[in-house]
């Protein structure tokens, strides 16, 4: 694996750079408003938390005995989770949510409510996603399962021929892995690799907080609906209906953010440098999709707007559509791309036929 403390990026035109954090400075200052979060933010927080816990406290009270309504229940948690992962603690963990670094820490902590692990998120999202999109060994999106192959730098498998088939079972694992295991090998897998010192973080005192925060999340999340449910079966099998669902929505709709065919994988030099700054490298290693759907948009929490996203994580995802025209203008301007799709559809097939073709060559 790559030293990524010593991975350098190109500091050469940077006239892009300041030329977009111009304009977009210029059009926050213009509109005198907030680059964190608004009035609708907060109405969006609040119907996020309440599709994830009103369902919850109908099951945990027993007044429903049908197992199909505990089912739909379930169901609609399994969104609200993806919801509350989107919409809040994404922005509060980025420090986008809020001024106040207190507002987000308190909401960033939002992924312990649904068995995540925010230390483990900002190490992985922020810090090596982030900076090194795509960038295989680094990017640890590109390397999460050992049976995907998500890069054309990642050795191919026999199996490898079928991931386009059975990717999306494996998706929908993806926050059950997360509230089971995958916190506590991160944790020490960052340790190892001087994460954790880097960022002043204490090995003993996160994995005790880890271990406090799982024990509190399967208490109140599992524990509580096999107590009081109706029946102890539904309440099991609603569990791993509400992560299955949750952990699809999540993977497809980041995946089609940079697993697409119209992103590339950049390669780190012989002496350790990557070719573009880091603006210019988020640009050629992210994609847009379903930028017109405001119901879409609303729900992923701007995330369609994956390039605003990347190019300024410390803006609310709220002004992202507005700042969009800009971004794409600009990067025309200075022969950059702008990748995007139509429609979510779109950039979802074109992920399966990327899966199928890194499968097969």
């Amino acid at each position: 694996m790559p030293d990524f403390k010593h991975i350098k990026f190109d500091n050469k035109n940077t006239e892009f750079v300041k030329a977009l954090r111009k304009k977009v400075n210029a059009y926050f200052k213009e509109k005198n408003i907030s680059k964190h979060a608004n009035f609708n933010m907060v109405i969006k927080t609040i119907v996020m938390v309440a599709i994830y816990f009103v369902p919850f406290g109908f099951i945990i009270s027993g007044v429903v005995e049908s197992w199909w309504i505990n089912f739909i229940f379930w169901s609609l948690m399994g969104f609200g989770m993806a919801g509350i992962g989107m919409c809040v603690m994404h922005d509060a963990n980025h420090g986008s949510y809020s001024k106040n670094k207190k507002v987000n820490m308190i909401l960033g902590y939002f992924i312990h409510l649904v068995g995540g692990s925010a230390t483990n998120w900002k190490l992985q999202h922020n810090v090596l996603h982030h900076t090194y999109t795509n960038v295989s060994g680094i990017d640890e999106d590109l390397d999460s399962d050992p049976m995907m192959r998500f890069s054309p730098d990642q050795e191919r498998k026999r199996f490898h021929r079928f991931q386009h088939i059975y990717a999306w079972f494996l998706y929908s694992l993806m926050t059950i892995s997360w509230a089971i295991d995958k916190d506590f090998s991160q944790l020490v897998r960052y340790k190892k690799k001087g994460l954790l010192s880097m960022q002043k973080i204490n090995f003993s005192k996160e994995l005790i907080f880890l271990i406090c925060s799982k024990v509190f999340y399967y208490g109140y999340v599992l524990v509580l609906p096999l107590v009081f449910a109706s029946t102890w079966w539904s309440a099991l099998t609603g569990f791993f209906i509400m992560h299955f669902i949750a952990g699809f929505v999540l993977a497809i709709v980041f995946q089609c953010a940079h697993v697409v065919e119209n992103t590339q994988y950049p390669k780190i030099s012989e002496s350790g440098n990557l070719q573009h700054n880091i603006y210019a490298h988020q640009l050629h290693t992210t994609s847009n999709f379903a930028m017109k759907s405001r119901f879409f948009s609303w729900y992923v929490g701007g995330l369609n707007f994956q390039v605003e996203h990347h190019l300024f994580p410390n803006i609310c995802h709220v002004h992202y559509k507005k700042i969009s025209p800009i971004v794409k203008a600009t990067a025309k301007e200075y022969g950059l791309p702008y990748n995007n799709f139509k429609t979510f559809l779109g950039a979802l097939m074109c992920h399966t036929r990327h899966l199928k073709q890194l499968g097969v060559s």
